[in-house]
């Protein structure tokens, strides 16, 4: 049996690469004649360059500054004239230190972002860029991401002839209840407070941007992505696109699954947001679409079978459920993730030798 391997991220515990291995390795251990396909997958978030870089291009390594000003050292991927940038290798939320505070969720900055972008500018025939959105630690709607740029009026004169695309699933404007600070302040430490003072502060950029730019971007689908990082790009002149997509296009996702026979995949947290097209979720439907069925292993699952229907999903399971707690399942998460990709394998070798 022909078999596709292709988890995103676990958040800040593994990469996809990381936990593809993990899941092959589990997956051989039970079924080894089965011909696995390892191919990590990204929606734009951590791990988008990485991915990428399995198929295409060089990767190139920049020193920046961190989301709280300390350096970090990241890596974007050159491909001939386009560039990948990954705004969660510059101001992601692993790149805090420790655990996501009222503190850092204030003074968490894009700077970095926009120093990728500008010496990706710098390169010789450079005429598109993509930044891949998602994990970031900051809500400053990419204000740290233009200073870098030396401004509004000189990022866009620098992007003019620039096919700017920033790559992301999600669709949520920068302002109002669904927007960055309200859905993705609290989980980058912001208490109820402090969403009220960064919306406040969105509002007043988003007016600036309108002003100086000439385009009302607040409420733009995906706007609100990166904490705002989407609102900045967008307002230059940038564009949207599917980050799965884009993935699944280098991959060559469609002919790959025409070619399995089982699809494995897996995210952090496998709940209510990921049956509103992220990746997990996209991926089981393209497959469905070749009558091929998924089997997910995530960190945590908060959904029941009945919700996981016309998904193409048969199973899901939880690295956390089957360590015994959350803490084993992320200090140990490599491990846990092989070992419960191998007993998935026994139980599907019950139903399907």
């Amino acid at each position: 049996m022909r078999v596709m391997v292709a988890p995103d991220s676990f958040g800040d515990t593994l990469t996809a690469t990381e936990a593809a291995d993990a899941i092959g390795r589990g997956w051989r251990q039970a079924r080894s004649s089965d011909e696995l396909v390892i191919a990590p997958q990204s929606d734009g978030g951590p791990g988008f360059v990485d991915v990428l870089s399995t198929r295409l291009g060089t990767i190139q390594v920049l020193d920046v500054d961190g989301p709280l000003g300390d350096a970090v050292r990241a890596r974007w991927l050159l491909d001939g004239s386009t560039a990948y940038i990954e705004a969660a290798g510059a101001c992601g939320l692993s790149l805090l230190g420790g655990p996501p505070t009222t503190q850092t969720a204030l003074k968490s900055s894009s700077y970095g972002v926009g120093q990728l972008i500008a010496v990706a500018l710098a390169v010789d025939g450079v005429d598109r860029i993509y930044v891949g959105l998602g994990g970031s630690s900051c809500t400053d709607g990419g204000r740290g991401m233009i200073r870098a740029l030396g401004g509004l009026a000189m990022a866009a004169q620098s992007l003019q002839h620039i096919d700017l695309v920033a790559a992301t699933d999600v669709e949520n404007p920068l302002l109002g209840e669904g927007g960055a600070a309200h859905v993705f302040g609290p989980q980058k430490g912001a208490d109820s407070n402090l969403v009220e003072m960064l919306e406040d502060l969105n509002r007043d950029w988003a007016t600036v941007l309108e002003i100086q730019c000439g385009k009302n971007v607040a409420e733009m689908p995906g706007a609100g992505a990166a904490g705002g990082i989407g609102a900045a790009l967008f307002a230059l002149g940038g564009r949207s696109e599917s980050g799965a997509s884009v993935v699944a296009e280098v991959t060559d996702q469609p002919a790959v699954l025409s070619s399995v026979d089982l699809v494995l995949t897996g995210e952090g947290k496998f709940d209510s947001q990921s049956l509103r097209g992220k990746l997990v979720t996209r991926l089981a439907e393209a497959g469905a679409g070749s009558g091929v069925e998924t089997i997910v292993i995530a960190g945590q699952v908060q959904l029941d079978p009945s919700q996981l229907e016309s998904t193409g999903i048969v199973r899901a399971y939880s690295v956390t459920e089957f360590a015994g707690s959350v803490e084993k399942s992320m200090s140990d998460a490599e491990h846990q993730l092989e070992l419960l990709a191998k007993h998935a394998a026994e139980e599907y070798s019950a139903i399907r030798p």
